[in-house]
């Protein structure tokens, strides 16, 4: 292990997201990209996101084609569907129920079924989730994936970023992979939902959702990638450091999520629908539209414990 002064210098003493990005991986190692013969796959960028297109997400998808758009979610990490106009939300319920149990939040507001949370913005409500993070992670069981459709968008802005972390894993330093090896984080509601909230009511949620330790880095149940599983929004500390070193490596660790090479950004149309896996990427809802209307609804897929 780097002892604490050696990170420190490794942390401050140069940009360690400089230089070129040589051997980056969609898939994990040894694998290669298969044609998909159901769906049309468009991939966004070289690493990460794809578009799909020839489906209409308010008929059931059964047999290869569910088999391929899984396949798609794990090889790109988040599929995008456009003109997806006439899907409901009890349709836009079922698709994400497919992949299985769906959660129900209990902070935010719920949309046309319980299982769908409403984001709703303009003028009264600006944007607030322009933080790089992964949904949920406060749970035992953080989300799967995460469905997200587009109801009524700005004509310009209003776009959402997604890094890839398996990405931004690979590509640290050594030494910092070092450091994080066997590390666990704390993961709290807290920070985002606690604020304001009745002190009774805290103390009553904080004790249904008691804080949580994850991985620092974690291994993808279905792929093996090993992905840094820790975000600006819900991770609050590493578990045995002292606080000025998890203060440090936490915030190189959440830069990770900002470099260029691991994004691929989606401009939305209404009816657009994004599609990401939860356990392997960070998302970043651009909040650049205000006072502008941007209503969103999203259903999210209950998942694993992370190792």
């Amino acid at each position: 292990m780097a002892p604490y002064a050696t990170l420190q210098a490794l942390l401050t003493g140069r940009d360690l997201n400089a230089g070129p990005r040589k051997g980056l991986r969609r898939l994990p190692e040894g694998e290669e990209s298969r044609a998909y013969e159901s769906i049309t796959v468009t991939p966004c960028t070289n690493l990460i996101g794809a578009e799909i297109s020839d489906i209409d997400l308010r008929e059931p998808v059964t047999g290869e084609r569910f088999a391929e758009l899984d396949r798609a979610l794990l090889e790109f990490k988040v599929l995008f569907f456009r003109e997806q106009n006439r899907i409901t939300g009890t349709q836009h319920r079922d698709f994400a129920g497919m992949w299985g149990e769906l959660e129900v939040h209990p902070f935010l507001p719920q949309g046309e079924v319980p299982e769908i949370v409403r984001f709703e913005k303009g003028a009264e409500t600006a944007g607030v989730e322009n933080v790089w993070h992964a949904d949920v992670t406060w749970r035992e069981k953080p989300a799967l994936g995460s469905i997200l459709r587009a109801l009524d968008v700005p004509e310009a802005g209003g776009d959402t970023c997604f890094a890839d972390m398996a990405a931004a894993y690979d590509f640290l330093p050594d030494r910092v992979k070092e450091r994080i090896e066997g590390r666990v984080a704390v993961h709290d509601f807290t920070l985002p939902f606690g604020i304001g909230m009745d002190p009774a009511k805290l103390k009553e949620m904080q004790e249904k959702y008691p804080a949580v330790e994850h991985p620092v880095v974690r291994r993808h149940p279905r792929t093996g990638r090993r992905t840094l599983f820790v975000n600006a929004i819900f991770t609050t500390h590493i578990v045995g450091l002292p606080e000025d070193e998890s203060e440090e490596l936490l915030k190189l660790l959440f830069k990770q999520a900002a470099v260029p090479e691991y994004q691929v950004r989606f401009k939305w149309a209404a009816g657009s629908i994004a599609f990401w896996d939860n356990r392997a990427v960070q998302h970043y809802a651009v909040s650049d539209y205000f006072p502008r209307r941007r209503v969103m609804e999203r259903a999210a897929i209950l998942g694993d414990r992370p190792r």
